[in-house]
């Protein structure tokens, strides 16, 4: 017989999964409930949290015979950027990434990323979106990517201007400018250094001799 099992009322979390606000509150909605496997192993009991920032929902599992409140693991967890994107561009992304409940800042750090990222491939005369449109001509990125780029807030004008006939982003017009960056950091460096890898003839495995 299983003993009760307790997941905590509060999930502790440095970051929101969602909207990537600091240390967040997130609260158990329903009660915790428990799965198995159609041979009756692999038990789990799961716990459903929603951030009271966003509203995003969380959820947490434990092994059936935890200790305390354990917690074995979380979905969504903590996205991790790809070491193919050049650090310049990926810190400013990650910092993107972590700043999503802050709409305007979030926009800037994530044009600081295009740009760092459109300088990493020796785009660097005139604008950001002069330098998208010079590398579509090239057939760097699509044209559709260069329509996302105008369709998003990606060039921050108005947050650092502090325009005050502009709208305040929000925390959607933040989520699509990430969106945005990352595709574009996919496309531009980790793809192809994943096709680069694929293609990269084998080392010849060492002949032994007795």
């Amino acid at each position: 017989m299983l003993r009760k099992f307790e997941l905590p009322r509060h999930l502790e979390l440095q970051r929101c999964p969602h909207c990537s606000v600091d240390t967040p509150s997130l609260v158990r909605v329903i009660e915790p409930f428990r799965t198995e496997s159609h041979a009756g192993d692999n038990v789990r009991i799961w716990g459903v949290y929603s951030c009271r920032r966003c509203g995003g929902v969380v959820t947490a599992f434990a092994s059936s015979q935890p200790t305390g409140n354990q917690v074995d693991g979380i979905f969504p967890g903590r996205q991790e950027l790809s070491g193919d994107i050049p650090e310049r561009a990926k810190n400013f992304l990650q910092q993107a990434i972590d700043s999503k409940a802050a709409p305007s800042g979030c926009v800037m750090l994530c044009a600081s990323a295009v740009d760092a990222m459109l300088k990493a491939k020796n785009y660097v005369e005139g604008n950001l979106y002069s330098r998208i449109d010079k590398a579509v001509l090239e057939n760097v990125i699509t044209p559709d990517m260069a329509q996302w780029a105008h369709d998003v807030r990606l060039d921050a004008n108005d947050e650092r201007h502090a325009d005050h006939a502009a709208k305040m982003p929000t925390l959607d017009d933040a989520e699509r400018v990430v969106d945005f960056a990352e595709a574009l950091a996919e496309i531009l460096f980790v793809l192809p250094a994943r096709v680069r890898r694929a293609i990269a003839p084998k080392q010849p495995e060492e002949v032994v001799t007795a």
